[in-house]
């Protein structure tokens, strides 16, 4: 299973690339592995805001059908296209193409408080 360093990530399988006020968000290679092949992809609207926490998307596999939470408070800002035509993006590549969407981000320190790679590690070992 692979958790990129360089990434924050929440305890509901989402990660993060900060690039300033931005976030690029998607779900780990954990959650993409648990789902199963990946069918289906309902993204968030441009403009569309959420709290963290929020339900701001959808994907569906074979074996199940799991929303997608907002790691940090932001409103939608970009939403991968290529998602909607070729779902399966979601499992060969999930930290790199298979992104979900981008958000400019209210408060910053909310990623800070999201788990490190090695934190997320801990919490898929158990």
């Amino acid at each position: 299973m692979q958790i990129p360093g360089g990434l924050r990530y929440s305890k509901d399988h989402e990660w993060v690339a900060a690039t300033g006020d931005v976030v690029r968000l998607g779900i780990t290679d954990y959650a993409q592995d648990a789902l199963g092949d990946v069918v289906y992809v309902a993204l968030p609207e441009l403009g569309a805001r959420f709290d963290a926490g929020a339900a701001i998307g959808e994907v569906e596999s074979t074996k199940s059908v799991s929303e997608v939470y907002a790691p940090v408070s932001g409103t939608v800002r970009a939403v991968n296209d290529q998602l909607r035509d070729a779902p399966e993006i979601l499992n060969a590549d999930p930290y790199g193409q298979g992104w979900i969407c981008e958000l400019e981000v209210t408060d910053a320190a909310q990623v800070d408080g999201l788990l490190d790679a090695s934190d997320y590690a801990k919490l898929t070992d158990s």
